[in-house]
C-alpha cells in the first residue's frame, strides 16, 4: 500500500513539473513576440482558472478554446439587480440601522411571503431582496468570487442554470420546511453554484488544485458559517415590523447544486444533454418541483 501510494505521489510530482515546464515555455515563446505579451497574460489567467475549476484531463480542452466571448454577463448581471434593489430599501427607505433592514422589505413585491404565493414569480424575485449589509455582502462575494471563473469556464446558460434551479428549490424548500416563514436572499442560487463546485472538486481531489490552498478554503468556510449565522439569527430573533425569515433556502440550493450542479459542470467537454446524469438529476428535481406544487396548493398549512 505505501509503495503503491508513493508512486501515485510520483506520478502526481511528475505531472505538476511537467505542466510548469510546458506553462514557462509557452510564456517565454510569447515574450519573444512583443505582440504576445498580453496573450500571456491572458493564457496565465486562464491557466490559472482551469485549475480552479476542471480536473487535470479537462484543462486541455478547456486552454484550447478559452476565450472571453462571451463574458460573465450572467453572474456580473445578477449582482448588479441585486445590489440595486439593496440601495433601493436601505437608502430611498428611511432605515434605523443597515445590519438588519426592515422598512419596506416587508411590504417588497419581489419577497417571497407565504400569504401571497399564488404571485408565482416571488418564488424566483424574492433573490433580488437581502435582510441587511452582511446578508448582501456575503451573497455577492461568493456568487462573483466563485461565480466568475465557472462562467469563464462552463458560459452563462450552464451557470444559470445552476443558480436558478438553486433559487427555485430553495423557496420550495421554503415552503414546505418553513411554510409560515418569508423568504429573502440570493443564497439558494449562490449555494447551487458552491454545492455544484464542491462535489466536482470532491470527485476529482487529486487533480483539481485550489490556488491559494488553505487560506482560499477558510475564507470560503468563513463566508459559509457568515451567512448561515445570519439566517439563523434571522429566523430566530423576531424582528419589530415583521416575521422571521425562512433558512431553509440555503439547504435546498446546496442540494441542488449537488446534483443538477455536479452534472453541469462535470460535463464541461461533453455535450450536456447526451449525459444520462443530467436526465436522472432533471427528472428528481422535477418530481420534487411537483411535489412541492401539490403541497402549496392542497396541504400547506399556510392555506
Amino acid at each position: 500500500m505505501a509503495a503503491a501510494h508513493d508512486l501515485e505521489m510520483e506520478s502526481m510530482n511528475l505531472n505538476l513539473e511537467r505542466e510548469m515546464k510546458e506553462e514557462l515555455e509557452e510564456e517565454e515563446k510569447m515574450r519573444e513576440d512583443g505582440a504576445g505579451k498580453d496573450r500571456a497574460k491572458k493564457k496565465k489567467v486562464h491557466r490559472i482558472v482551469s485549475k480552479w475549476m476542471l480536473p487535470e484531463k479537462a484543462r486541455g480542452t478547456y486552454l484550447e478554446r478559452a476565450n472571453c466571448f462571451p463574458p460573465p454577463v450572467f453572474i456580473i448581471s445578477i449582482s448588479l439587480a441585486e445590489l440595486a434593489v439593496f440601495i433601493y430599501y436601505a437608502v430611498w427607505k428611511p432605515q434605523k440601522q443597515w445590519i438588519t433592514l426592515d422598512t419596506g422589505i416587508l411590504e417588497s413585491p419581489f419577497i417571497y411571503s407565504p400569504e401571497k404565493r399564488e404571485e408565482a414569480w416571488r418564488f424566483i424575485s424574492y433573490m433580488l431582496v437581502h435582510a441587511g449589509v452582511q446578508h448582501i455582502l456575503g451573497n455577492l462575494c461568493m456568487q462573483l468570487v466563485l461565480g466568475i471563473p465557472l462562467e469563464m469556464v462552463h458560459k452563462g446558460l450552464r451557470v444559470a442554470l445552476v443558480y436558478l434551479a438553486g433559487v427555485i428549490a430553495g423557496s420550495l424548500a421554503s415552503s414546505i420546511f418553513d411554510p409560515l416563514k418569508c423568504l429573502v436572499g440570493a443564497s439558494g442560487g449562490v449555494y447551487a453554484l458552491m454545492g455544484g463546485y464542491f462535489m466536482n472538486v470532491l470527485v476529482n481531489f487529486r487533480e483539481m488544485i485550489p490556488a491559494f490552498g488553505i487560506f482560499r478554503l477558510l475564507i470560503i468556510i468563513l463566508i459559509i458559517v457568515s451567512d448561515m449565522g445570519f439566517a439563523l439569527y434571522r429566523r430566530c430573533f423576531v424582528p419589530e415590523n415583521g416575521p422571521p425569515v425562512s433558512f431553509a433556502a440555503h439547504i435546498a440550493g446546496g442540494f441542488a447544486g449537488m446534483s443538477i450542479g455536479y452534472t453541469v459542470f462535470s460535463c464541461f467537454d461533453k455535450a450536456l444533454l447526451k449525459d444520462p446524469r443530467f436526465w436522472i438529476a432533471i427528472a428528481a428535481y422535477l418530481a420534487c418541483v411537483l411535489f412541492a406544487v401539490f403541497f402549496n396548493v392542497f396541504l400547506s398549512p399556510a392555506n
